[in-house]
């Protein structure tokens, strides 16, 4: 009995030992699961960063190149310079090496050769191949280089706004840099090498490269030569106008293709003042596409369309000018104090009569200028592939009174971006299709595939070619107020200039400050390229859009066709110069009839009936048919 018992007992014990034994056994696979299928590749990676030490190979960024294949942003190879303080056999030695070649505080890279505790620290970013070199040769324990990328502009200063800059790290920041960051920056790539326990690098063993992936190249539609034309327009309208800033813009009519865009006051590309960020933040805004303004007369172009497509107005109609007109009781001046008279449209257009246009608008009513100025595009986006456009600014509809309409005929109440104004002003011209302006040609990868293509999109018919043909036959008058092809001796320009008064913060008008604008075209009866330039607050005197700005709109327009080896459309068109008599002192009416004598035409500053000023001043020589300022 007692045996059986004990064989019993003993059975027991092997059953329990059996089921501990299973139960460990199936712990054990359990636990290899989860260390294999489970965590393995975390803790494989985890084994390979305790096993190895990396450094990052920088992908080099795309370039962009202008519409003719000419570079404008290119990447070229820099080191950034490491330390990994575990291999430093000398902390001293290496941190005065470096912080003398490197030109940085000893203590702090003293600091850096120190750190036990850390695999590796950065001394410096971006250092030259020929420093690199130095670093290399000198073969310093603990000291590694790792290739990387700098970015360099190959026009400087030319168009900063648009192609932005990055970052000390090689991240876009503005403009098409910032935009198209997931383009340009391409995949970066790593050289791993082995080490042991400590960090320390094992001699002889084996090193991994995994190269970077270059990043997809952009090419724009801007023609750096026309680009350069603008910039020295409008440098040189900077500096002869004294003026706040300058915005310029030149645009393929026909495709809505951006060929040139520029703000001054600008910087340089290659020597950002990153020590100034508010400076740098105000001059590198793509202005013509971001700020708003009040456009004045060369939103006319945009009120005679409407009226000439509504069929409110003929060309044959006449109207009259006596130097204001009340509006529901509101007295709405004409620029011209004593008025224009009796005139044609044409006339109108020519004379810049706020009287006329006035008449046009209310004549559409706001029902319909509304339907037509929606038509255009005024109030949207114009869908430009550059980030930060505005959309402008259009009075809601339901609280226009008539007094509001017929400030907005002549480009008053309205508020507009140049992009914006260029874009619509393209599209009645080009015979009446509204087109998205673009500057992206194409972005295509490191193999040569196409990943972007232009796309330039047709928004609809917003005019007849009728009325197109009308406008830009009187824009060719306005222009050559003396004989057809005298604006730019022989070629067959059009345009219109502009000047608004500017607003202070609280919505009233900024005394003595104005923007000149002037809207040219090329050629005049069906163009190709329609330039447009802004003079912000002028302080040199002058402030008419026709004084101001229309004579560096001419040089932009001269330059264009020179470079493009267009010849003249008319051969035998020679613009006589006449010497500019001396009018100061006399009475309006006796300076109009001494200047028609010579064929000067004039604008008036001032509601006196004296000259007190002339500008130019008397003997300067100015081409027949040139306007000039008269201040009284």
């Amino acid at each position: 009995m007692q045996s059986l018992f004990t064989l019993h007992s003993f059975r027991k014990r092997i059953l329990a030992l059996i089921t501990l034994v299973s139960f460990l056994f199936c712990a054990l696979i359990v636990r290899l699961f989860v260390i294999q299928i489970i965590n393995g590749k975390d803790l494989q990676l985890r084994a390979t960063d305790q096993w190895t030490r990396d450094l990052a190979i920088v992908a080099p960024r795309g370039d962009i190149y202008d519409a003719t294949g000419s570079r404008l942003a290119v990447s070229y190879t820099t080191y950034n310079v490491y330390v990994r303080a575990r291999e430093v056999k000398d902390s001293k030695e290496v941190a005065q090496y470096l912080s003398n070649l490197l030109g940085l505080n000893y203590l702090n890279v003293y600091e850096k050769t120190i750190k036990k505790n850390v695999s590796e620290v950065l001394i410096k970013l971006q250092v030259s191949p020929e420093i690199a070199e130095n670093i290399y040769q000198k073969n310093l324990d603990g000291v590694y280089l790792a290739e990387s990328v700098g970015r360099y502009y190959t026009y400087g200063n030319l168009l900063s706004q648009v192609l932005g800059f990055v970052s000390v790290d090689n991240v876009g920041q503005s403009g098409i840099e910032s935009q198209f960051e997931s383009y340009l920056k391409g995949e970066d790539g790593y050289s791993f090498t082995q080490s042991d326990l400590q960090g320390k690098e094992i001699g002889g063993s084996l090193r991994y490269y995994v190269p970077a992936t270059k990043g997809a190249d952009i090419t724009i539609t801007i023609d750096s030569k026309i680009q350069l034309i603008l910039e020295q327009a409008l440098e040189k309208a900077m500096l002869e106008q004294k003026a706040k800033g300058v915005t310029g813009l030149v645009m393929n009519a026909k495709t809505g293709d951006i060929l040139a865009m520029s703000s001054k006051p600008s910087f340089d590309l290659n020597e950002l003042p990153r020590d100034n960020i508010e400076i740098l933040f105000e001059q590198s805004r793509i202005k013509a596409i971001t700020d708003v303004y009040e456009p004045g007369s060369t939103f006319k172009i945009l009120t005679l369309a409407a009226a000439l497509e509504a069929g409110v107005v003929d060309e044959s109609d006449t109207f009259y000018c006596s130097g204001s007109r009340v509006v529901d009781g509101v007295k709405i001046k004409c620029w011209r104090s004593k008025g224009h008279g009796s005139q044609t449209l044409e006339e109108g257009l020519m004379n810049s009569c706020n009287c006329v246009f006035m008449e046009l608008a209310l004549r559409l009513g706001v029902d319909r200028f509304y339907e037509y100025m929606q038509k255009f595009g005024l109030g949207q986006k114009t869908g430009i592939d550059l980030a930060g456009e505005a959309s402008g600014i259009l009075m809601d509809k339901s609280l226009v009174k008539n007094v509001d309409l017929a400030r907005m005929g002549f480009g008053h109440a309205v508020a507009v971006t140049p992009i914006q104004l260029l874009t619509i002003v393209c599209g009645i011209l080009n015979g009446g299709n509204l087109m998205q302006p673009s500057i992206i040609e194409n972005i295509t990868d490191c193999f040569g595939n196409v990943l972007i293509e232009a796309n330039n999109t047709d928004k609809g018919q917003i005019v007849s070619k009728e009325t197109s043909q009308t406008i830009c036959k009187m824009l060719s008058s306005v222009t050559n107020k003396q004989t057809p092809y005298s604006f730019l001796e022989g070629y067959d320009v059009g345009g219109k200039t502009g000047t608004a008064q500017k607003y202070d913060e609280s919505g009233n008008i900024a005394q003595g400050k104005y923007i000149s604008s002037f809207i040219g075209t090329y050629p005049a009866s069906d163009p190709d390229y329609v330039v447009m330039i802004m003079v912000d607050e002028p302080g040199a005197g002058a402030y008419y859009g026709s004084v101001v700005a229309s004579p560096y709109g001419k040089e932009i327009l001269a330059g264009i066709l020179k470079y493009k080896n267009i010849p003249k459309d008319n051969q035998t068109v020679v613009v006589e110069t006449v010497e500019m008599p001396d009018v100061t002192s006399m009475t309006i009416s006796a300076a109009e009839v001494v200047l028609k004598k010579v064929g000067i035409y004039f604008e008036t500053d001032g509601d006196g009936d004296r000259v007190l000023k002339q500008l130019p001043p008397p003997g300067t020589t100015v081409a027949k048919g040139d306007t000039i300022l008269l201040i009284t």
